[in-house]
């Protein structure tokens, strides 16, 4: 058992090392964003689907402290469309296709990957550079082709996918309360 949160410690710890600099950037940018009404476009496979959900709940509905409602939109939770497009396209697309439709200039498309190779992830962040949105990806290693595709890549690295996983809560959790900070100048929690 020790040895679960001792690794878990470890994987975030060495997240923080390396992705530091870039992550406080990527809030910045979440932040401004929001800041003039544009949204965040949040997606991913499985867990990581949740998480999306996750992540947009604590900015439409609050994180810590009373504050206005934050535009964010999960992009996996219309089932009508997912499987509308899977049926009629290829899984692959789903989210491409809804960047395609929803996204706009100024906004930010977060893309979610534990293993940073999945398909559909990769595509959505493909088309929302291609757009003009600013690219956020959130993977697993640093070799990931969701790099080449996002503007801020932070890279999760040494760890089994629980690891990762846990790692990447934080970092959702980080993004909220700072981007509350920025905007509304939320206390530091303790």
């Amino acid at each position: 058992m020790w040895d679960i949160f001792r690794q878990s410690s470890q994987v975030r710890d060495a997240f923080l090392a390396k992705n530091a600099d870039i992550l406080l950037e990527a809030i910045k940018t979440i932040a401004t964003a929001m800041g003039r009404g544009n949204k965040l476009l949040i997606f991913g496979n499985g867990g990581s689907a949740a998480d999306s959900q996750h992540l947009a709940a604590e900015f439409v509905n609050r994180y810590l402290v009373e504050r206005p409602p934050l535009p964010a939109l999960a992009l996996t939770t219309d089932t009508s469309i997912l499987t509308a497009i899977g049926n009629d396209y290829q899984f692959h697309d789903v989210f491409e296709k809804q960047i395609k439709a929803l996204g706009k200039k100024g906004d930010v498309a977060f893309g979610i990957s534990t293993s940073g190779r999945s398909l559909n992830v990769i595509k959505g962040l493909k088309a929302a550079q291609s757009l003009g949105l600013t690219t956020i990806g959130l993977g697993g290693p640093a070799d990931s082709p969701m790099k080449e595709h996002s503007r801020f890549y932070l890279t999760t690295e040494g760890g089994a996918t629980p690891r990762i996983q846990e790692t990447h809560l934080v970092v959702y959790h980080c993004i909220v309360e700072m981007v509350d900070r920025i905007l509304f100048g939320a206390p530091p929690t303790l």
